[in-house]
C-alpha cells in the first residue's frame, strides 16, 4: 500500500544534452511503479468491500477500487504512448493483504492515497506536458479517495 520514491521530487531543466534520457528514465520507472501500485490498491480495496458495514461504505469504496482500475488502464496507455510498446509482466508487486480489521484497513487506505498523491505529483512535474492533464485527474481522484477514507474512518472511528 505504501509506495517507495527513488526518484528526486523534481528535476528542473539543466539545459545540458542527458537531462532529458535520464527524467524520462525516470518517469517511465515512476508509470511503472504506478501499475503495480493501483493493481495492489484495487485488490486492498476489493478486501475492504467485503468488510464495509453498510451498503453506502460498499458504494464508496466500490467506486474508489473502479477508479484505480481506471487509472491503472491510464498509466498503461500513457507507457505505452511514451514507449511505443505495451508494458508486460506488470503484476501486484505485493502480497494481497488480507484484511481482518475494517477500521484499520481504512486507516491504510488513507495513507496510501495520499502517499500515491505524493509520487504522482512528481511525475506530473517531470512528465510531457501533454500528458500532465491525465496526471492531474489521477491525482484529483488520489485527494478524493482521501477524503472518502477520512469520512470512513471518523463515521467508525466511534
Amino acid at each position: 500500500m505504501y509506495y517507495t520514491l527513488q526518484a528526486p521530487t523534481y528535476v528542473p531543466y539543466q539545459g545540458y544534452p542527458g537531462h532529458f534520457a535520464r527524467s524520462e528514465d525516470m518517469v517511465l520507472n515512476l508509470i511503472l511503479q504506478s501499475i503495480a501500485g493501483e493493481r495492489n490498491d484495487e485488490l486492498f480495496y476489493q478486501e475492504l468491500i467485503r468488510l464495509a458495514p453498510t451498503e453506502k461504505e460498499k458504494e464508496v469504496i466500490t467506486g474508489i477500487r473502479d477508479d484505480e482500475r481506471k487509472h491503472n488502464q491510464m498509466f498503461r496507455n500513457i507507457y505505452t504512448q511514451l514507449t511505443g510498446t505495451s508494458p508486460t509482466g506488470i503484476e501486484a508487486t505485493e502480497p494481497i493483504e488480507h484484511v481482518s480489521d475494517y477500521l484499520s484497513g481504512i486507516e491504510n487506505a488513507l495513507f496510501g492515497e495520499l502517499k500515491a498523491f505524493e509520487k504522482y505529483r512528481t511525475l506530473y512535474l517531470n512528465i510531457r506536458p501533454v500528458y500532465r492533464n491525465m496526471i492531474f485527474e489521477i491525482m484529483t481522484d488520489e485527494i478524493k479517495h482521501a477524503s472518502y477514507y477520512n469520512w470512513l474512518y471518523a463515521k467508525n472511528k466511534s
